[in-house]
């Protein structure tokens, strides 16, 4: 008799082994100690596409395929994985199984990833869940003892089922709808579209941003520089500089106040991303990469929280972590570890914050790949400044007045670094420190005046870092201030959505900015608001949390979204030609090789049955639309080129380029 355990990916599997005393290992899965260890590779079983439902789904997209609303979901096993799946359903329906683990990732993908296996392999045996968040030797025995039934973890996966059913049903519905409107292919998502709809907002307010000069006029008293608030006419800033110049300042008051600036918090997914693209430039997709190989190195806890809080159970081993930290990059530190702003039980769900485990005392950085070595650096660091007092400085406010107008100076200066002495400093970062003179009430100085010339500055286009916050916040304005707010996705999928805009053309990168393409502002152009809503997408999030915590039912959900895609395809289910988004030309004939239609597209001319028909460049030179309207209806055409002339006969030849077949006009060339 044995027990079986299940992870999601090998990797995760053979630390479980190890630690179990699983030691004989198979191709399929390693035993030993009682056990039998196996793994997924992610999803094995997933949702079936429109086709394989049958029922005319499967035919050439139409609108009276719309709505597609499966009476009964159906899930497949996906070809690439189907030799894993036979492993899993044989070894879950073995008789010598009498118990399963399920040991995928604690979340939302993790829970549907097991029991979609599950269930499609009919299997009925009693299934306890691990829980953990940190792939040590501890961690893993302390989830062993405190494992709980399968069924104590139902609302997590009605949660990620839920949200699997809701991104068909407008990904698919959404994507046929409005290809079929504008007669072109276009892809829809549920967070994919609004994130876009975000990108191509963001980079019309850069282009059709008109700048503003706007003037102050500033005053040299020495070591203080004071000026004035924001002058819009140029002409009212020149007659003050003439007004003051040579003139006397008065102080009129001296404004002392000592602030703080608090330990930051521990790091959750998405604030790692973003730091990590502000740092280092990397993408979303590469930090959570780095993070993934970190925790199967066992140097870091579980990478996909939206947590930044620890458990009270965890505040010893954290304050232990600050220690080893201390120790491995040598900062020396001068104060006593304080994790109490850290703790917090009610924010801790799934998983707590990030932090580096004890295996960092082990390690040698610097063989280490460089990704993960930053990243690993950035965690470590993040704990060590949660640990640390605030950072506290005086502020300092001098108000002056010269011809009957209010001038300021600002400074400060740092009492207590706190925190700061061990952040990693950005190479943008501003200095802290601004020191300004001892003055006093009622002192004067002769100044210098001088016209400062000002500019308002644009919006700033994206990047991966504050796109990342767009999705974490968008549609907040519309919730309670007191509402649990998850914005466009989760952390965990966050990083994909922004990968799969880049892959589908919809998006491009420059550098760290990401921008709309062509393609994708026209997308955003056609879609109407209800589809590319960020808030209405975002609080279908927070329901699908509030399905997690047990707050909300998958039932009504999914009723929300099934009358959503209804009215979307009854409203919007006929064609527009009125946007040019695809083409909408008439046909200028028959496609002399297959009978297709020829048309007029972006990029020339193309038979729309796409047989490999090449009726747009002859050597080089565009045919006129004329011209290829005449060829296609049985006459020739000449034109010069090159100093020969080019004869073109409405027949066509078969031609091959780096192993591809192409069919263009027979065509000769006369000196």
């Amino acid at each position: 008799m044995a027990i079986l355990i299940i992870g999601e990916k090998p990797s995760v599997s053979k630390e479980l082994a190890k630690v179990l005393g699983a030691d004989q290992n198979k191709k399929t899965r390693i035993e030993g100690n009682g056990y039998i260890v196996s793994w997924c590779f992610g999803h094995l079983v997933g949702l079936k596409y429109p086709n394989d439902y049958g029922g005319g789904w499967e035919e050439k997209w139409s609108f009276s395929q719309l709505p597609m609303i499966p009476e009964k979901w159906l899930f497949q096993v996906a070809d690439s994985t189907k030799a894993q799946f036979n492993v899993l359903k044989d070894l879950m329906n073995s008789p010598e199984v009498t118990e399963i683990i399920c040991a995928t990732d604690a979340d939302r993908e993790g829970e549907c990833i097991f029991r979609y296996v599950y269930q499609m392999a009919k299997c009925k045996k009693p299934v306890k869940r691990l829980w953990v968040s940190s792939l040590e030797e501890r961690a893993i025995r302390s989830a062993l003892d405190k494992m709980k039934p399968l069924s104590a973890y139902d609302t997590l996966f009605h949660a990620g089922y839920a949200r699997a059913k809701a991104d068909w049903l407008v990904g698919m519905n959404g994507s046929r709808l409005f290809s079929c409107r504008y007669h072109d292919k276009l892809n829809l998502g549920r967070v994919q579209t609004p994130t876009l709809a975000m990108i191509v907002k963001r980079d019309d307010e850069v282009h059709h941003f008109v700048k503003q000069k706007y003037f102050t006029v500033d005053l040299k008293c020495g070591e203080i520089k004071f000026s004035s608030a924001r002058i819009d006419e140029e002409s009212k800033a020149d007659a003050l500089v003439s007004a003051c110049d040579g003139n006397t300042v008065t102080v009129t008051s001296v404004k002392k106040e000592l602030k703080a600036v608090q330990p930051p918090k521990l790091y959750d997914l998405t604030t790692l991303q973003r730091e990590a693209n502000k740092a280092y430039g990397y993408t979303a997709q590469q930090t959570l990469d780095y993070m993934q190989s970190l925790y199967e190195a066992k140097l870091v806890t579980y990478p996909r929280t939206d947590s930044s809080f620890l458990s009270e159970d965890m505040r010893q081993t954290a304050l232990d972590m600050v220690e080893i930290v201390n120790q491995v990059f040598g900062f020396g530190i001068n104060h006593v570890p304080d994790l109490s702003r850290c703790i917090n039980n009610a924010k801790v769900t799934g998983h707590h914050a990030i932090i580096p485990t004890s295996n960092l005392a082990t390690v040698s950085l610097d063989k280490l790949p460089a990704g993960e070595k930053n990243i690993l650096t950035l965690v470590s660091v993040k704990l060590l400044c949660a640990s640390a007092k605030a950072c506290r400085f005086e502020s300092v406010k001098i108000t002056a007045e010269c011809s009957g107008t209010t001038f300021s100076a600002n400074g400060n200066s740092v009492i207590e670094p706190g925190w700061k002495q061990y952040s990693l400093k950005n190479s943008d970062e501003k200095n802290d420190t601004k020191l300004l003179p001892s003055v006093s009430e009622g002192q004067t100085f002769p100044c210098t005046a001088s016209k400062g010339e000002h500019f308002t500055s644009p919006p700033k286009l994206y990047t991966e870092d504050t796109l990342l916050s767009a999705m974490e916040h968008a549609g907040a304005e519309d919730f309670d201030t007191h509402a649990e707010k998850k914005g466009l996705g989760t952390p965990a999928t966050r990083a994909g959505t922004i990968e799969g805009l880049v892959a589908k053309g919809y998006a491009q990168r420059n550098g760290k900015q990401i921008m709309a393409t062509e393609k994708g502002r026209n997308l955003i152009q056609v879609v109407p608001e209800e589809v590319k809503s960020a808030s209405m997408t975002a609080e279908w999030e927070t329901k699908l949390q509030q399905i997690e915590h047990g707050q909300y039912f998958e039932s009504y959900f999914m009723a929300e979204i099934e009358q959503f895609v209804r009215d979307i395809c009854r409203k919007y289910g006929f064609a527009d030609a009125s946007v040019p988004f695809g083409n909408h030309n008439e046909p200028l004939g028959k496609c002399p090789k297959c009978g297709g239609d020829v048309v007029k597209g972006k990029y020339g001319f193309y038979c729309q049955k796409k047989c490999g028909m090449n009726v747009a460049k002859i050597y080089g030179k565009e045919l006129s639309e004329s011209q290829v309207t005449g060829l296609l209806h049985g006459k020739s055409t000449s034109f010069p080129a090159k100093g020969k002339k080019t004869i073109v006969f409405p027949e066509i030849a078969e031609n091959s380029y780096n192993g591809k077949t192409y069919y263009q006009w027979k065509t000769e060339r006369k000196s």
